[in-house]
Order: C-alpha cells, then structure tokens, then sequence
C-alpha cells in the first residue's frame, strides 16, 4: 500500500501514542531537509517502554505494507530510530531526549498541530 508521508507520520504519531509514549511532537521537515518529510519525536520513562513504542511503530508499518528501511537501538532502548523513508520516528528515553534535544536542533522546521 503506497501512504502518503502525512498519513505515514499520522500513523506513526499514533503507534507512539498506543504505548503511552511521552510527548510526542511530529516536526514537518519538507524544504527544510532532504533526509525526510517528517520526524516524529516522542519518548518513554524507561527501556522497556522506549522498545515497545518503537516495536509498535515497526508492526503498524508492516501492517499497512510499508517497508521499514532501517531500526537502530533497540538493544540498548536509549534512542531507537525507525526509518521509514518519507519519516523517521525518533523513540528516546527520556534522559536522551533532554540531552540531544532534537526539537531546538531543527528548530527551523514547524511542529505538526494537528495529528
């Protein structure tokens, strides 16, 4: 099934949601970087969590046939990247998050209202 990048990063926004991930915020990126149309940002309050959100993220994707392209940290659950092309699920610990603090590094792209 082809997914418009919109309805990608809805869908991803939403996974992360499912497993109670912590503040998600989805930054639109499109003319601001050629990496992706979007990133999702969210967090979980331990490993466990941040495995499940990303693991949730994984098996929505598959679902509706889209090819994961790459998952990175699981094994550590500290920052966990899910690459799925047109968007790139960033699932943090919440100590990570703090400390890379994507939302101030791509402070140029705007943040997504309504998900």
């Amino acid at each position: 099934m082809n997914m418009t990048p919109e309805k990608l990063m809805k869908m991803v926004f939403g996974a992360a949601e499912d497993k109670k991930g912590m503040n998600p915020v989805a930054l639109d990126l499109q003319g601001i970087s050629l990496i992706a149309d979007y990133f999702v940002i969210v967090h979980g309050n331990s490993e466990t969590q941040v495995q499940a959100i990303a693991t949730e993220i994984r098996k929505k994707a598959e679902e509706h046939g889209v090819r994961v392209r790459g998952l990175e940290g699981m094994d550590t659950a500290r920052w966990v990247l899910v690459d799925l092309g047109d968007v790139i699920a960033h699932v943090f610990h919440r100590d990570e998050r703090e400390y890379y603090n994507l939302e101030r590094l791509w402070s140029d792209a705007k943040v997504v209202e309504t998900v």
